[in-house]
Formats: structure tokens, sequence, C-alpha cells
């Protein structure tokens, strides 16, 4: 029997890909699958049908803190760097319980998600074979093309914008350098050293496979490491006891949502459905989705608000999303061909906005007063639907967890593997 280790934090929008990886890895015959996270994952991980094994006991909170803080995080060098400080912290003492683990109980191969830079060092530390999961592709460095969180590039077209890609692709390594001693961290501690290889590949990810989440059309060309792999979203949604939303017959259903992180944001987004729904047509209902979070919140006319909607099993009974741009959240409305409004606020999501944008499927708004206008080309100009059909049959040609158990079989020799 051999043993893949699948190792995550407890956010839902890092945790459910994996568990969909490992559900769909726990059907293949000979093979042991474990998720290991924190306690926050272990009631999902289970109800998944999943063996969870958690580290770092009574740390979720702290966790909760630095990943989904009660602000906007942005381009704001002195909060990157204090998050990024205590997120270093973090995985120091995750990666020595790993450690004691894996002394005992060691995998044949270990997935990671992108955000846990110590699993790496961990796993080569032991002589096991380690592969990256990555959400939002749009993060790796490539050798070409925009670099982002410089909110929202598009390729550079001529001499110039191609330069000032090269500039900004120079900028963003160049503070990833530099950001270790700025926030006073000592990434030897976990076990990276230089944060880039000769290759010029980023040491963090995986030099052998990392999985790249979306959809491969909606990416521009960026001439990515050759560990790259796109086999688009993991389309997992952990079983729910929420009630499926009612949506009226003979009316046109809209889903505002910024996902289960951004409690910052909450608010403003139920005043801005509040504000669409007043303009919209009569056939227009407008719902938000609260993403389970806690806090007393005002719910304005003419907007029906959910604490929680599966997207797995509800988004394809929408006729549009309203989004953030968040990996999780963008792969679902894809998959089920529906056309989106997107309102980036942080993070990698102005990158995705201007990829969903330019393939057609997207309207993106910045301000609240654009939203029902949004709202009506989407509803009532064919081409966005068309776009994402044709997305979403992609998707649904080849899903993603075939594509990584594909890749999983034939590394660890399995039955069926070729």
């Amino acid at each position: 029997m051999k043993r893949v280790d699948l190792v995550t934090p407890p956010m839902a929008g890092h945790l459910h890909p994996l568990l969909g990886i490992a559900a769909r890895l726990a059907d293949e015959p000979g093979l042991e699958v474990r998720v290991i996270s924190t306690a926050a994952a272990l009631a999902v991980t289970e109800s998944a049908g999943l063996t969870g094994v958690a580290l770092l006991t009574g740390a979720d909170e702290v966790i909760e803190t630095v990943v989904n803080p009660p602000y906007r995080i942005g381009s704001h060098p002195r909060k990157l760097l204090r998050q990024f400080r205590a997120a270093v912290e973090l995985q120091r003492d995750f990666q020595a319980e790993l450690a004691a683990l894996w002394s005992a109980e060691p995998p044949d191969l270990v997935l990671a998600d992108f955000t846990m830079g110590a699993v790496g060092p961990a796993a080569d530390a032991i002589g096991v074979p380690w592969w990256t999961t990555h959400p939002s592709p749009c993060a790796i460095e490539g050798r070409s093309g925009p670099p982002s969180y410089l909110g929202g590039w598009r390729p550079g077209r001529t001499a110039l914008g191609r330069a000032r890609d090269a500039v900004g692709r120079r900028w963003v390594r160049r503070f990833k350098r530099v950001a270790p001693r700025l926030a006073g961290v000592d990434l030897t501690t976990v076990g990276l050293g230089p944060i880039h290889r000769p290759d010029g590949s980023e040491a963090i990810y995986s030099a052998d496979r990392t999985f790249a989440l979306t959809p491969a059309s909606i990416e521009y060309p960026r001439d990515l490491p050759n560990a790259v792999r796109y086999v688009g979203p993991v389309l997992f949604t952990p079983p729910s006891t929420a009630s499926e939303p009612a949506l009226t017959p003979g009316h046109r259903h809209v889903l505002v949502t910024a996902g289960t992180h951004l409690p910052w944001h909450k608010q403003a987004l139920l005043d801005a459905a509040g504000r669409a729904a007043a303009e919209l047509p009569a056939d227009v209902r407008v719902h938000v989705s609260l993403g389970g979070s806690d806090g007393a919140f005002t719910v304005p006319a003419g907007v029906t608000a959910h604490g929680y909607v599966s997207y797995e099993r509800d988004l394809a009974r929408f006729d549009a999303v309203v989004h953030h741009g968040g990996a999780g959240v963008l792969g679902h409305t894809l998959a089920s061909g529906l056309p989106a409004v997107v309102w980036p606020v942080d993070y990698d999501q102005y990158d995705h906005a201007v990829r969903l944008v330019d393939a057609g499927v997207a309207v993106r708004v910045s301000r609240a007063d654009g939203l029902a206008d949004a709202l009506r080309r989407v509803l009532d100009e064919p081409s966005y639907r068309s776009a994402a059909e044709r997305i979403a049959a992609t998707i649904a040609a080849e899903p993603a967890v075939e594509a990584v158990a594909r890749e999983v079989r034939a590394r660890l020799e399995l039955p069926g593997s070729r």
C-alpha cells in the first residue's frame, strides 16, 4: 500500500481543491490518502469521507487573523511584510510537527498547496517527491508577459508595453528577494535558501509538477516553468447542511458573493447589491451569499441574503454571478458556464479579473455604482454566456482531478498507470 499526503492550510479556497483531489485519489486501488492541515480543517475533511491529520493544535485563531485580517492588504508594503512575517513563523512550527509525523510514517508522494512553503524542504529532507497545487497560477513568475500583484496588467502589445512588463517582472522578483530581510525573517529556518533556483523558477513551488488549477484558456502566454501543468479548476464543495436557495420560476437570478474571506467587504457587498436591485429590471432577483460569515449585517430591500451557498450544488441554477475574482468561485462560475461581473478588492483578484474580461466571460467593476449596468450587459448580451459555456465544455472534457490522478498513478506505478 502506497500513501499520498496532501498538505493544505484550513482556508476554504486552499482546502477545498486539495479535498477534491484527495477524494479522487482515495478511489485508486492500492493507495492510502491523508489530508494534513490544522484542527479547523478536520470536520470538513471527515465530512468528505477522508482521513485528516491536524497539526499546530490551538493555532487556528492566529492563522485566521493572519490570512483573513479585518482590512484590505492590497500592495501596502508594511501590511504585506507583517503578514509575511507571521506566516513564516507559523510555517516553521508546522514544519517541525510535519517532520516528526513523517519520521514515523513517511509518505510516497506529497501534494502541497502553494502557500505551504515549508512542506517542500521537509519532503526533500526525507527524500520524498513533492508536487504543488496552485489555484492562482497567475502569481507564478513567467519569463515573459505581465507580472502579477500590480493591479491587473494586460500583456504589453508594443515594444514599450513589453518593456514595461519586463520592468514589472524584475520589480516583483526583487521585492521577493528583499522581503525576508525587510521583514526580519530568516527563511533558512524553514529550509528555504534563495528565493529562486538557478533556472529562475521559484523555489517555493515544485520543480517537478506544479498543477495550475485554472483553465489554460483564460491565461496569457507567459513562458512559465516547465513544471507547470494546467489542469483546470477542482470543483469540490464539502457536503453542506445549508438550505438550497429558493429561486422563483420565471425570473433571472443573480448571485453576489465574496466567498468565505473578506469579512470587511461583506456589508459593502450587500449595500451594492441593494442599489443594483433597485435599478435592475423587475424580472431580475438579487441574492447575496455571506459565505458563512458571522456578524450583524443589514440586508437592503430587494436583496435575499443567504448564510452560505454551495457552489457545487447550487451555482448552476443562477443566471449570472457577481464575485471578487477569488480562485474558487472563479472556477465554479466558469465550469457552470455562467457570465460574471468581477469586483476585485485584494491580492491576485485584479489579475484574475483582467483575464476574465479578456476571455469575454465577464465585465469588471471598480465601484458599486457600476454594478447594475454591468449586470445588464452580462445578462442581456449573449456573447458573455456563450464564451463561458465554451470554457465550461473544456473543463468538463477532462476534470482536473482526473488529470492529477493520472499523474499520480504514473509516478507511483499504481494499477492502471501507463
